[in-house]
Order: C-alpha cells, then structure tokens, then sequence
C-alpha cells in the first residue's frame, strides 16, 4: 500500500510535469530533509535540519519525476534553488483545493522489513489537524483553503 500510495504521487507530479497545475490545484509537500538521498542547499538544510515544507503553486520550474523521487527548482526569496526529494523521504502530500492528503509515517528501512512493519505504517487523509509532524518547517493549517 505504501508503494502504491508514492506511484500515485508520481503519476500525479507527472501529469504537472507534462501538462502544469490544472485549475486550483497545488500541493504542499513535506519531506524528511535527514533522508541520506534528499539533496538541497547547505543553507535550506541548516535552516531546515528535519523536515521542510514545499509548496508547489505559482512558480516551480525543472520538474522531473525519476522512478526513486522528483527534482524540481523552487524560488526561495527569488533566489532558484534545485532540490531533490527521494518518494521514501516523503511525509505529507496535500492538495488542499480538493482537500485530499496522504500521510507516511514508520517507514520501512528495506524491503526485507515489510511484512514485520506494515502494521506500523500509516497512510490516511489529511485534515489539516493539530497532530500534523512537528520539526523545522512551518507547520502550515489548510483550513483557509477549504470551501
């Protein structure tokens, strides 16, 4: 279920990639900028030491989906920076516009720990409440966005 949930964030950061945003649709993405295979600045990974927020939206550019994770170029006080986020350091995926998310949390180290581990992992709807992760990203509430 778990992988299956990652190809769907795939497919649909693909579908941006191919063919843009549709509509109101945007994404707020949280990755665990500790993930050996995240690549960022320096200076975001100081600022960020745990987790970061993205927000894809108005202004992205270079995205490209690869069968492990997505690079894309994002504006951080007009200053382009690349980043690299492996799908495995992915914590929260949300568009807000249809009020849809997905959480991974307690994720398997390998393949070999699965079966042990799959009662510990956690895939459900987000809905913006107060036990989103905590860590050096702004936690952002999604309640404004909701019609």
């Amino acid at each position: 279920m778990h992988r299956a949930m990652q190809r769907l964030i795939a497919d649909v950061l693909q579908a941006v990639a191919d063919e843009g945003l549709p509509g109101e649709h945007h994404f707020f993405i949280t990755f665990d900028t500790r993930d050996p295979d995240v690549e960022m600045a320096d200076w975001l990974r100081e600022r960020y030491p745990e987790e970061m927020t993205i927000v894809i939206q108005h202004w992205f550019d270079n995205l490209e989906i690869r069968p492990d994770g997505f690079a894309i170029t994002l504006n951080f006080g007009n200053s382009p920076e690349p980043l690299y986020v492996p799908f495995d350091a992915v914590r929260t995926f949300v568009d807000p516009s249809v009020e849809f998310g997905l959480r991974f949390e307690n994720q398997p180290d390998s393949d070999e720990d699965d079966e042990e581990e799959d009662e510990d992992d956690e895939i459900e709807d987000d809905d913006g409440g107060d036990d989103a992760p905590k860590g050096g990203a702004e936690v952002v509430s999604l309640d404004k966005w909701r019609k």
